[in-house]
């Protein structure tokens, strides 16, 4: 069975994101990372799954995102994995965003991390949280979608 291929700019992808919620509106910012964690990137040694963005004083920052150090790290340096990141966006983006937040159902969600120009972004969406029926919804359309590309591989050979 072949392997999905990703994206070589793509560093991680939060699959969880997209079947918990409903992603409407998306933004890209920018990292402020420290060297190491820019190394651990290159290597993908990042868990991004239970990660969330908080705003705090007309700030976003991306908190619960686990990037693991290489064994490599110099040794006058004791790496924190887990550390809250702050998110470089516009005042404006960061207003939106607010606003999005204080309506009921309502969340910013971290959905990838990828390479723009050497430099590391992050996607970040508002979303709508999932009913339950939604999820199952979400699971049929998958399972359909999957049953007509092997039907249609079939009907080629």
């Amino acid at each position: 069975m072949a392997k999905h291929k990703t994206p070589s700019n793509q560093i991680v992808l939060n699959k969880k994101a997209k079947y918990e919620y409903f992603l409407e509106q998306e933004f890209e910012a920018g990292l402020s990372l420290e060297g190491w964690e820019v190394k651990s990137l290159r290597e993908k040694k990042i868990h991004f799954d239970e990660s969330y963005i908080l705003i705090k004083d007309g700030e976003a920052f991306l908190i619960g995102a686990h990037i693991t150090p290489l064994p490599t790290v110099s040794t006058h340096l004791t790496p924190d994995p887990t550390r809250t990141r702050k998110l470089l966006l516009h005042k404006k983006e960061i207003s939106n965003i607010f606003g999005g937040i204080n309506r009921e159902g309502y969340t910013c969600v971290p959905v990838k991390l990828y390479w723009k120009n050497n430099r590391v972004k992050c996607l970040v969406a508002l979303a709508k949280g999932k009913q339950k029926f939604d999820k199952r919804a979400s699971i049929k359309e998958r399972d359909w979608g999957r049953e007509k590309q092997r039907s249609f591989k079939k009907n080629l050979n």
